[in-house]
């Protein structure tokens, strides 16, 4: 498939079919200086993304799932379609920018140490993700960020560690599934995103097992990518996805830290995660229930004539 290509684009699409067509109108308007093939595999949206593709994008090849693979499975299988020796993993809810994608490869070629590189992730007001750059997660710092406490100002330490580690163009644990430059030969040794992982996680963990072999991730600022973080979720994660998120930090936690930790300590980082997940089902729930509620106290406001509240409702 690749014809030469140096550079393989997978994009992996569920539901999210605008989105998909302004991600490939950013790849058709900002290629790189070198050949490109780009394959969106579509995890059975039901959404026209398909229709969209072969109706206006020629050039890129649609791997029509019939189930929903997931992000892990729907990239490995997209990655065996191409040989070019660089491989990126896009999310379709973002947008490329003039000279990202040259700006990426370099680092690669310029870097042999170097297997996983991202670029500055910028939300559509234009301020940095700060997910961009990534620390490798730790009990002590997943405490710190969940309860607010690393996340104050001037919080500094291991409970703050979380949060984007204070790096310019270099080195860091990780940087952001949503754009995942790799290099082939690296991802191919690792055996690809570990497909335990549906959804969430996998980009972490794929960057700790191939930090384990002494590959190292790259963030490089001068590189520009938008993302609508949380695009593809449209709004309230679902149950499922909340599943599937605090799934990930049970696996990640038991691959890679629990065979250093006793057995007490490992329960109390399980019930901590299952703690975590039932608070977020509840606060997710209520959050939909309040909505609810206002819509319907608007719909009644406008049915009897009146105006809906601009402060009550919020």
């Amino acid at each position: 498939m690749s014809n030469g290509a140096e550079l393989d684009v997978v994009i992996v699409s569920y539901r999210s079919r605008e989105m998909v067509r302004e991600c490939l109108d950013s790849l058709r308007a900002h290629p790189p200086s070198c050949p490109m093939t780009v394959v969106v595999v579509d995890n059975d949206s039901r959404d026209g993304t398909r229709e969209l593709i072969a109706g206006e994008y020629p050039e890129v090849e649609l791997i029509a799932s019939a189930k929903n693979l997931g992000f892990s499975a729907g990239t490995n299988l997209g990655a065996r379609r191409g040989w070019a020796p660089y491989l990126l993993a896009l999310n379709p809810d973002t947008a490329v920018t003039a000279g990202a994608l040259d700006a990426v490869m370099a680092v690669l070629e310029t870097h042999p140490e170097v297997a996983v590189v991202g670029p500055r992730l910028e939300r559509p007001d234009g301020s940095l993700d700060h997910a961009s750059k990534r620390s490798f997660p730790t009990p002590l710092s997943a405490l710190g960020h969940f309860s607010g406490l690393g996340r104050r100002r001037g919080a500094s330490g291991r409970l703050a560690a979380y949060r984007a580690p204070e790096v310019g163009s270099g080195p860091v644990d990780a940087v952001n599934g949503a754009f995942m430059l790799m290099r082939r030969s690296a991802f191919e040794a690792a055996g690809g995103f570990d497909e335990d992982y549906w959804m969430y996680m996998e980009d972490l963990d794929l960057s700790y097992r191939l930090a384990k072999e002494g590959w190292r991730s790259w963030y490089e600022p001068t590189a520009t990518v938008m993302h609508v973080k949380g695009g593809t979720v449209s709004g309230e994660r679902p149950p499922r996805l909340n599943w599937h998120f605090h799934r990930g930090m049970y696996l990640f936690y038991r691959h890679h830290y629990a065979p250093h930790h006793s057995a007490a300590f490992n329960a109390l980082v399980y019930v901590g995660i299952a703690a975590k997940l039932a608070s977020a089902v509840a606060q997710a729930a209520l959050r939909r229930s309040l909505d609810r509620l206002r819509q319907r106290r608007r719909t009644a406001l406008h049915s009897d004539g009146g105006l809906p509240s601009i402060s009550g409702d919020g």
